[in-house]
Order: C-alpha cells, then structure tokens, then sequence
C-alpha cells in the first residue's frame, strides 16, 4: 500500500502588500507601513543588495545635485554628511544603514527583478512575475522602480561593430582601464557634466560628443569640518531647523520655474559668466552655450566640468554620430577619429520605463496600452484607474527641478500607508480611483505645467515623452504636493469587495456607502 500523499506546503509568497525596488523609496514605503501597523510586507529588489540608482551608478564623480542635509529621510535625518553635496558612496552607505537600523532586510527578498504584474479579480490580489519564474502574490502592490533605473543607449548606426569597450555610464565598467586610452563619450546630461572631469587627463584623449548644451552652475560643493557634523549629531533639534532652512531656500526656486520664469534670468547671466569664467576659446564658449532658456531642461551644477572641457586633450563634438565603426566614430560633417572606448551617458527610459513590464488590470487591459492610449494619466502620481490596489512611487509629474525627490517620496509613501490602513478600517477588499477623479488631477497638473518653464523654455528634454507632453516633472511647489496628499481622501476611490467574502467583487461606491467609509479616519 503507496504512503499517502504529503500535504501540500502553505504558499509562503502570499502577502499582504508588495514592494518593489529597495532605493529611497522603497525603504521609505516599508517604514510608511510599519508606522501604520502594517507588518506582512515583502520588498522585491533585482540586486543583490539595497540602494536603488544609488547602488547602480558608480561612475567616477558620481554625487547628488541637490545639498546633502536635504536628501535623506526626514525620520532617519543624517547630520554626518562628509560634503555639502553628498558623492555615491556615502548615499548608498547611508541606505544601507537604514536598512539595517531599522532591521529591514527580513522584508527584502534580492535577485526578484519584476517582469510584470497580474490583478485577479476573482481573488482581489496582484501576482507578481519575476524573472527567476517566482510569482508573489498580494493585496496591495507599491512599485517603487523609480525611472532612473532603465538605461537609455542610443541605436547608432554601426555601433554592434565596435571592437572597444562600450559601456553605459548608469553601468560602468571598472575593469576597463582607461589610462592612455581615447576614449568617447556620447551624450552632455547628468553623468557626463560628473565623470567626464574624473576621466579628463586619465585618459590620452577624450572626445565629448554633444548634441545639445546642458546649463551648469557653480557647485556649492565643500567638506563639512569634523567639528560641524558632531554639533549636529548632538543637537538633532537644531539639525531639523537646519533642513527646514534649506528646504524652503530650495523650495523658493519654483517661483522661477512656474509662477514668473523671467525670474530665472540672472541666474541664466550667472551660468553664461560660469562659462566664460573657465573657457577662453570664444568657439567653444559658443558651443557651451544653450540655445534655450535655463531650467527647461534640467539645470546642472560643477565646478570642473568647464574647466575639463578647456584642457588640450579633450575636444568638444557638436555635428552628432553619423555611424560607429569597428575602432572609430565619424561625426555628422564626415570627419572620423579614432576611439578605444565608448562611454554611453545618455540617460534613462523615463517616460517609457513601464514599457517593459506587462502590467495587467481589470479587464485584461495593460499599463502600456492604457498609457499609449491616453498618456502617462495618474492621480497625484500615484494611482491608476482599472489598476486595483496598484500605487507608484515618483511616477508620473511627481519629479522635481528645483528641490528634493526624498521629501516627494516621503509624501507618497505616507499616503500609501493610509491608503491601506483605510481599506483596512473599511473591512474592503480593496479600492480603485476613480475615473473622472484621475482625469481631472491629470487634467490640473498639465494646465499648470503650460505655464512653466519646462513647456514655454524652447527645447525638448527627457521630461516630456514621444508626443511632447510633460509627464515627468511637478508643476510648482511642493508644499502644494503635501498638502494634496497629507490626507488620503475616500471620496476619490471606489472601495470594492470584503475581506469577509471574497466571491463579493461588485464596486461599492465611497459616495453611497458613506457609513462605512467616511467613518475610516485615515492614519497618518
């Protein structure tokens, strides 16, 4: 007589919420729900370690653009900032230790890199694929992917040709030695205004290939003294006046962005005196020099960059890649230099970052024919109707030019938790924002966004997507932002199903049912 059969294992991926991706918001989504109660939470990270972008880019030079004091969490606030502008290491160090402070890692499950996500609505959870074949199954799904985590390399003619090393910035190669090499690098954005400076006189020749100029201002950038640091380590009360000092100093610069962009004329004179200041050759002043108003494209911040593009051994290419060949480059007059290495600093998938992920609501509809219908269309940046239970982190029109991400970040992951926390008081399976309430958010964001320098600024940047509309940066300030989702608001949402029965899955509308959900008091 055969043993009977063993009984089947209890589903250890079943969770209540699902996280994705460990940088600042991801770990700020985990503290969120802790703070709220809520404890069955896992985070899925691709890698084999926590940080985000902060882990991925290791390019040399690599540093924040926003002051130190201001890219942190508000709950775990770091007064031990070596520079006033904090460089890779110590942000990746410093996510890291809140990590381990906090004793996140038990929610953390690495090598799970999401390839998509399914809702069921029979069951009233989302499935989420990964690449390793593991499926993890929850309630609430919170993507905090971010979208600067995709990189973006051109499809240049030739370019599979190559016999050199080529790389992306986002994932550079520190194998490859660049010493005595020529070495060209292609795109002027972020990372390039950063390493092209570290790599400048390391290399025997560096060809900086430019389609568009990028304006740059000087860096307030210096070591913050020993004695400093301590002081406010002793003093945190003080170390909060400090970053509210410098948040409503950066937060004032939205005026220029949104409300009155001629006000971003002198600072538009000081960064023309920035070029003229470290550049003698009045060719390249003129190349240097954008065409377009300053903070229509991201504004950057070096103290060398300029003076690296001056030096001897490094030319400054403004006719574009015609076609790559298997040991050079021939720019768009024709003219052909040799190349050992090819360093890719062109930027990220932004606006087409879900492109990749089959992300699957109500009716079989997907994330991606949703958005190429309509656009990237949210409520608040965050949620998504026929996409249940579904909530992004800095998604659409939630980036920022002129102050920190962290404290928008923070903002999200506070109304995430009261989010859950409501479905939760309700007894409700579940909840989806309304239609018309994501049309007319949308709708408010982009009025606001016609008057801004991004739209009225003459240049086309990676904030706005293949049909040239805004779907990347936040109109304005941001207290505007924290006062819009201080408080999670049941009347935007339908609440659907019950925790008590599940084969329930008729819509039950928050107006009607005002009893059971306006009684909800959100928990912040």
């Amino acid at each position: 007589m055969s043993a009977p059969e063993p009984e089947p294992e209890p589903d250890q991926h079943v969770h209540e919420v699902v996280v994705v991706g460990s940088g600042f918001s991801g770990l700020g989504q985990l503290l969120a729900l802790r703070r709220a109660g809520i404890h069955d939470v896992v985070l899925l990270e691709k890698a084999d370690a926590v940080g985000g972008t902060w882990r991925d880019n290791t390019y040399p030079g690599c540093a924040c653009d926003i002051p130190s004091h201001m890219y942190s969490l508000s709950s775990d606030p770091n007064p031990d900032w070596s520079r006033s502008y904090s460089p890779q290491p110590e942000i990746r160090a410093y996510l890291e230790r809140v990590a381990a402070e906090h004793d996140l890692r038990g929610h953390v499950r690495f090598g799970q890199e999401m390839t998509g996500a399914t809702w069921d609505e029979q069951r009233r959870t989302w499935t989420v694929h990964t690449r390793g074949g593991t499926s993890w199954t929850a309630r609430f799904l919170v993507s905090g992917v971010g979208a600067l985590h995709v990189p973006k390399t051109p499809d240049l003619p030739g370019a599979g040709t190559f016999t050199g090393a080529a790389f992306h910035s986002a994932r550079w190669d520190h194998d490859v030695d660049l010493r005595g090499k020529k070495v060209a690098v292609i795109g002027t954005g972020a990372s390039a205004v950063q390493f092209v400076p570290q790599i400048a006189g390391v290399a025997a020749e560096v060809q900086l290939y430019q389609r568009t100029p990028a304006w740059v201002l000087p860096k307030g950038d210096r070591p913050l003294s020993d004695r400093r640091r301590r002081f406010l380590g002793r003093h945190p009360h003080l170390h909060r006046a400090y970053r509210a000092a410098m948040y409503a100093a950066l937060e004032s610069r939205a005026v220029g962005f949104h409300a009155n962009p001629a006000l971003l004329r002198p600072v538009e004179w000081l960064a023309t005196k920035h070029i003229e200041a470290h550049v003698d050759d009045p060719a390249l002043v003129a190349a240097l020099t954008p065409d377009y108003s300053i903070g229509c494209k991201r504004i950057l911040v070096s103290n060398d960059y300029y003076p690296a593009l001056a030096r001897p051994d490094v030319e400054v290419v403004t006719g574009g890649v015609r076609e790559v060949r298997a040991s050079s480059i021939v720019d768009g007059d024709g003219t052909e230099r040799d190349v050992d290495v090819i360093i890719y600093a062109t930027g990220f998938h932004v606006t087409d970052a879900y492109d990749a992920l089959e992300i699957t609501g109500r009716g079989g509809r997907t994330l991606r024919e949703v958005w190429a219908r309509d656009g990237m269309a949210t409520h608040l940046g965050m949620t998504v109707s026929d996409f249940p239970n579904f909530f992004f982190l800095l998604g659409p029109n939630t980036g920022l030019g002129h102050n920190s991400v962290v404290f928008m970040i923070e903002c999200q992951t506070r109304y995430v938790a009261q989010a859950v926390r409501t479905v939760h008081a309700t007894g409700m399976g579940g909840l989806d924002v309304r239609a018309e309430v994501q049309q007319r958010s949308n709708a408010a964001v982009q009025h606001r966004l016609r008057r801004g320098i991004w739209t009225r600024g003459g240049c086309t940047s990676w904030y706005l997507d293949a049909t040239g509309v805004n779907r990347t940066i936040w109109p304005g300030f941001t207290v505007r932002y924290w006062l819009e989702t201080r408080r999670f608001d049941p009347e935007d949402f339908e609440f659907f199903g019950s925790t008590a029965d599940a084969a329930q899955d008729a819509p039950i509308d928050a107006g009607t049912d005002a009893g059971t959900v306006r009684a909800a008091t959100p928990v912040g």
